[in-house]
């Protein structure tokens, strides 16, 4: 029984470990790469392995010390708003494009002079981009949220919605729906499934 525990444990810490290797956000993978190494020391020490415990103990630490970094580190974010025929966002875009289809797979770039684009930029890095149409009666159309890889944590969704459209005196902000995991970041901003012309859409009230 205690050989079977063992062997569960080394076990979930190999696929821990493998799992925060596929993770796009830093912060999943540190805390996923935590916990492995956690599973990996205590599985070194049932096994009496001390090399293994010790190393995967300073891992530990390692993970503990940049996961305090990134939390206690003040951000700072800017919005850049550009012009639909901007050079650097259609190199964007297209240099994006396969992540961007991952996402929202039915999204096709067509700016007008009614588009409101703009970057969110996190520490100076335009980590986010913003493709949206404004309405005549103060409602938005988002045709594309994208955050690149390694900024996925919520943040930039957060300070988008909770702090620029409300200034923008928009009431109503409604987004096609993506994949399973766009889906799933439109709920937790708020967002609302509903339908409009028999068309599933995520609607988000601004108070």
């Amino acid at each position: 029984m205690v050989i079977q525990i063992t062997e569960f444990i080394g076990y979930a810490a190999s696929v821990l470990v493998a799992v925060s290797l596929m993770m796009s956000g830093i912060v999943k993978l540190r805390i996923i790469n935590l916990i492995g190494a956690v599973f990996f020391a205590i599985y070194g020490l049932l096994i009496n392995a001390l090399p293994v415990a010790i190393v995967n103990g300073f891992i530990c630490l390692i993970d503990i010390y940049y996961l305090y970094d990134i939390f206690k580190v003040k951000e700072y974010f800017k919005v850049l708003e550009v012009m639909h025929d901007s050079e650097y966002l259609h190199y964007f875009i297209n240099f994006h494009e396969r992540e961007i289809k991952k996402y929202m797979p039915s999204f096709s770039f067509r700016g007008n002079e009614d588009s409101i684009v703009f970057f969110i930029l996190r520490n100076s890095i335009p980590a986010g981009l913003i493709c949206a149409t404004k309405r005549n009666d103060n409602s938005l159309f988002v045709e594309l949220d994208f955050v690149i890889p390694g900024y996925r944590d919520l943040k930039i969704g957060k300070y988008v919605y909770q702090n620029i459209f409300t200034k923008k005196k928009i009431k109503k902000i409604y987004s096609n729906p993506g994949n399973a995991k766009h889906d799933s970041y439109l709920q937790k901003m708020g967002f609302v499934k509903t339908s409009f012309n028999e068309n599933p859409i995520f609607c988000l009230e601004i108070e």
